[in-house]
């Protein structure tokens, strides 16, 4: 009889240990679309912003990945550092960083403009949350000298901070107005589309190279 009790006593240790230790679910891949109205899809129907085509292009891949969008039509440099920390939440895994845009077209000093950019990626930094940096380029009719100053503002801070980049988010896009809204700045869905499949690689890279950290 003592030896049926130590048995079953046994037993009874090993299912309170072992309970609840079968093989968890993994988290989604959380990502942040951190933009303006490029990235809150201005304009556009419900289920054509660019964060949710990206989401579904990633999961299509095999990746399981929410997006929240982060973007606000409007916003400058200034803005997005103003709304940084609670608008990007502890436990995202790649923050898509797309701003600039209305800096320049409201002619907003390129120093300014990357010294909000700069402060942006030192806080992410030091959360420790990846960031794809995706760049944008001063309209032609702002003269040569702020589009090269404009312009340089992207990859030097790509290079400072050592995260990928994308050069131009409207890359395929900005020059075709058949992928744009009839205000000729802002992507259709079409467009949206096609800055999807553009930039799809470069965040299938930037999640393989996060996939495995905490």
């Amino acid at each position: 009889m003592a030896f049926k009790h130590l048995i079953f006593a046994l037993f009874a240790a090993c299912v309170v240990i072992f309970s609840g230790q079968g093989p968890a679910r993994a988290e989604p891949f959380q990502i942040v679309g951190f933009g303006d109205s490029l990235m809150a899809g201005y304009g556009l129907d419900p289920g054509d912003s660019f964060p949710e085509k990206l989401q579904a292009a990633l999961r299509k891949n095999g990746h399981d990945v929410v997006i929240a969008n982060a973007g606000v039509s409007g916003d400058t440099s200034s803005g997005g550092l103003s709304r940084l920390d609670w608008s990007v939440p502890d436990g995202t895994r790649l923050v898509i960083l797309e701003l600039g845009a209305n800096d320049m077209l409201r002619g907003i000093s390129p120093d300014i403009t990357e010294k909000n950019l700069d402060a942006m990626l030192q806080r992410l930094k030091a959360r420790n949350i990846p960031v794809l940096l995706a760049g944008m380029r001063a309209a032609p009719n702002l003269g040569s000298d702020y589009a090269a100053a404009f312009d340089a503002i992207y990859p030097r801070l790509a290079e400072k901070y050592g995260v990928p980049l994308y050069p131009f988010f409207l890359d395929g896009v900005a020059s075709d107005q058949t992928a744009l809204l009839e205000d000729g700045m802002h992507p259709n869905a079409g467009g949206i589309d096609r800055m999807v499949k553009r930039i799809l690689p470069v965040v299938e890279s930037a999640i393989a190279a996060h996939a495995k950290e905490s």
